[in-house]
């Protein structure tokens, strides 16, 4: 149903290492994902990354543009309460998004808050929303997290694609092109099948290090190898098939470490991501985690992580109480009225919540 002029909205905003993805929703009651307004960047922009983590210059060229498209959709007069970004390695990575994104985003939307979280946490938020229990989420990277009864964050993984996000899709990647160059070289473990998969896709494998070494995007250039790995499988390459074996065993390995973490009964767990999407890594998946946790209880996530993303918007507009002071104090301590309202645990820089620089928006909607 079309929103009356001057309704507040929220916006989420879901950065991932092979695009961004930006939402708007009406505020004030639950997030309804068939009422979310969505706009996604050009599918080649990529995220990057500097020696000062997650290149907030990049993510605002491509997340402004995207911003400006959405406002301009909403009904006129529409204001937004808050903003809610999602972001790959914010935990390990988001020191330069924490200090640059609030000032222009308040410009360019007028809202009152800004939520800064990890990709895990809105991940876990558009999947299980406050419930207890532990979410996959499976994409370039790859990280479990969970929650512990009476509130608070447990992670596995998600460590990068250099130390780590074992099964993820720049993980499936890589050992996708480890195997194509065994077979260029002639050595153990080789497969044919994916050399040539491998030629098609980048070209000569000869020149792949040049191409990939210095890229700050190579995960994403990595990951984009996995579906040709999964279908290598599918058409029986053994070689492809032992590679997705091994990646569900180490999802559910990363899986069964949060379970542990999160220290409670509950076993409610949900794999969420677009590397889910490949069913033979989906079974793969489940068949390990029935033999490492045998008391999960899998199911589908309640919508990606741009549902979470809005949904933590949606719920630092409507929480009174004065959130963070400044603009790039992620680490301040919350004030304890906001904190009891808000409904998932404020953990920075994992989750932080600021509130925003009375800047006007230019040509836009104003906050309420």
């Amino acid at each position: 149903m079309e929103q009356a002029a001057g309704d507040c909205w929220v916006v989420g905003v879901d950065v991932g290492g092979s695009g961004i993805r930006v939402g708007a929703a009406p505020a004030g009651r639950p997030v309804d994902p068939t009422g979310t307004r969505t706009v996604a960047a050009a599918a080649a922009a990529r995220v990057s990354a500097s020696a000062g983590g997650q290149d907030a210059r990049a993510v605002l060229d491509q997340l402004l543009p995207a911003l400006d498209t959405l406002v301009a959709g909403l009904p006129g007069g529409a204001r937004i309460g808050a903003v809610a970004v999602g972001a790959t390695g914010m935990a390990l990575l988001g020191r330069d998004l924490a200090a640059r994104l609030p000032g222009p985003l308040a410009r360019a939307t007028g809202a009152r808050r800004l939520v800064l979280a990890g990709d895990a946490v809105t991940a876990y938020a558009g999947a299980l929303g406050t419930a207890a229990g532990v979410v996959v989420a499976g994409g370039t990277g790859l990280v479990a997290i969970g929650l512990r009864p009476g509130g608070s964050w447990c992670r596995a993984d998600g460590w990068g694609q250099l130390l780590g996000d074992c099964g993820g899709g720049a993980w499936i990647g890589r050992a996708g092109l480890e195997a194509a160059l065994r077979a260029q070289d002639g050595r153990n473990g080789g497969s044919p099948v994916l050399l040539a998969a491998a030629e098609r896709h980048y070209g000569p494998v000869t020149g792949l290090p040049a191409a990939l070494q210095p890229r700050p995007d190579r995960a994403a250039l990595l990951a984009e190898f996995a579906p040709a790995v999964v279908a290598a499988a599918e058409e029986g390459c053994p070689v492809a098939r032992g590679l997705l074996r091994r990646a569900g065993e180490e999802i559910a390995d990363t899986a069964t470490a949060a379970a542990a973490a999160t220290g409670g009964a509950e076993r409610r767990l949900a794999l969420t991501g677009g590397l889910f999407r490949f069913d033979a890594l989906r079974r793969a998946t489940l068949d390990a985690l029935a033999v490492r946790l045998p008391a999960a209880r899998p199911g589908p996530p309640d919508g990606p992580p741009l549902l979470g993303a809005l949904r933590l918007a949606a719920a630092a507009s409507s929480a009174a109480g004065t959130s963070a002071v400044g603009t790039s104090a992620v680490g301040a301590a919350p004030v304890s009225t906001f904190a009891q309202e808000f409904p998932w645990p404020l953990d920075p820089p994992l989750l932080a919540v600021l509130d925003l620089p009375d800047l006007p928006a230019e040509d836009g909607p104003r906050r309420p």
